[in-house]
Formats: C-alpha cells, structure tokens, sequence
C-alpha cells in the first residue's frame, strides 16, 4: 500500500505506518551519518543544545555527494544504518521519529522504537541519483567541516522509501525472509 506523508512526522503519523507500507514523504528532513551523529550524542551528553531539533522529525543516514552545476544535490543514496547504532535510541529519547537508511538495526534499536513510537525507513540503495530528484532544496545547517556528513536541510518532494520496521517493532526483513522460506517450504 503506498501512503503518503508530510513532514513534520507526528506520533499520529507513525501509528499509520506498517512494516512494508510503499511511503512518499514530502517537507523537510535531515541528513546525518556516524561522525554527526556522534557530536548530537555529545551534545547531549555535555546537556548542551543541538544544533537542530530533532523533535518529531525524519533523518535520512546520507552523505551526499556535491552538487554538478544546476542540480541542488549530488547522488544521495542510503548508508548502511548499523552505524547509526550506538547512538539513535538517545536521538529517539529527546522524539526523532523517522530514520531512512538501508540494512538491520540492532535491538536496542528496534526497543527504542517501540517505546518512543517512531518508524524506520529503507531508500533504495543503487538508486542515488534517482533519491536526489525528490530533493528540491540542500542547505548545510551544522557541522559544514564533516564535508559530505555535514547535517544538511533538504526540502524534499514524493521521497521513495518503505517501512522496514513500524512502531510495534514489526520488521520487514523478517517478516519478508520467513514469507519467502515459507513459499519455498510449500513449493517442495
């Protein structure tokens, strides 16, 4: 089924969402892979400010590449999320609800989503420079020395993702595994 959302991603939202669910997101969202997400976590831990509020908002684990002349972003496609780890069950405390990135969480992960009702997202990976034209708009808004990992504003239009894991922990890639073996089970 494909849903589309708009930015900001309430709680409300969230509940709407289920493992599998085709989403189009359109508003604003961040970026942020390892290197930021390790200063947001500091931050926090020195009781300082971020430098975005990542309440009721989507990041997207990405580091674009720059922009050619007349685009507004180079090829933005999906790290792998496992980096993320250590350090999104703090972000999803203080009330980030999406993450899109590409491959498993961890449970601590999946347990931090459940509780704090938030939703995770796949980009399709090999699919960068088709990610980017859902981009409309890319400002660097804190840590431009990371280069390609600077957090970045993007305005994003019809964003393709799916849901992987929804807010009750319901995970796509186990569910999608054990539907395959099963077929397989019953073809024999």
């Amino acid at each position: 089924m494909e849903k589309k959302i708009t930015t900001p991603l309430t709680e409300e939202k969230v509940k709407t969402l289920k493992a599998g669910d085709s989403v189009l997101i359109s508003g604003t969202i961040y970026t942020a892979r390892d290197a930021a997400h390790k200063r947001l976590v500091e931050l926090l831990d020195e009781g300082k400010s971020l430098p975005i509020n990542v309440k009721d908002e989507i990041i997207y684990y990405a580091g674009p590449s720059p922009a050619k002349p007349g685009h507004v972003i180079g090829s933005a496609g999906p790290t792998s999320s496992y980096r993320m780890d250590p350090f999104a069950p703090r972000l999803l405390d203080i009330g980030l609800k999406g993450m899109i990135g590409k491959g498993l969480r961890s449970k601590e992960v999946i347990e931090s989503m459940k509780k704090n009702k938030a939703v995770y997202f796949a980009a399709i990976g090999g699919a960068a420079a088709l990610v980017a034209k859902s981009i409309k708009k890319a400002e660097v808004v804190a840590y431009e020395d990371l280069d390609s990992e600077a957090i970045r504003k993007l305005e994003v239009k019809d964003l393709p993702v799916i849901v992987v894991i929804d807010s009750e922990g319901n995970n796509l890639y186990e569910s999608g595994r054990k539907e395959y073996l099963d077929s397989v089970d019953q073809s024999k």
